[in-house]
């Protein structure tokens, strides 16, 4: 699932442009996830206790759902480089074990003098959105990265 490394300098940037990461998950990524975080929930890890709440089944972590957004913001758009400012997160629906969660990130806004990105992310399972909401990134130039441009 390891996405390519690509970097994008704020001047590569236009608004539309986007970019998506397919992955399907494995109860061996949920699993993972509750150990690096301690979020040890029973629905995420005990099909009989997920049995018994209103899902029917184990479910993801809704942040394990959002972190990978972070995949692809520090990956593929903008990539290396940028800088995670903020992150709103909507979940709309649960991810199950086994379900294809697709990522896509799209810039939405561009604001020059800051160089600041506004981009919109979605997760989707199939045809229904689980996971919505927009992350703001701040975006090297080429000058900055350049030597001697002025980043340290």
């Amino acid at each position: 699932m390891l996405p390519e490394l690509r970097v994008l300098y704020f001047e590569d940037l236009s608004v539309g442009l986007a970019e998506e990461l397919r992955k399907v998950i494995a109860s061996s990524d949920v699993v993972g996830f509750a150990e690096v975080t301690g979020d040890r929930n029973p629905i995420h890890l005990s099909e009989h206790f997920a049995a018994k709440t209103p899902f029917g089944h184990r479910i993801a972590h809704g942040l394990y759902t959002a972190s990978l957004i972070s995949a692809v913001l520090g990956t593929r758009l903008p990539g290396p480089g940028a800088i995670y400012i903020s992150q709103t997160l909507n979940f709309r629906a649960p991810v199950k074990i086994g379900d294809e969660v697709v990522v896509r990130v799209e810039v939405a806004e561009l604001v020059p003098e800051r160089r600041r990105a506004r981009l919109a992310c979605t997760c989707s399972v199939g045809a229904d959105v689980v996971l919505d909401g927009e992350a703001w990134i701040k975006v090297p130039t080429r000058a900055e990265t350049a030597p001697g441009g002025g980043r340290s």
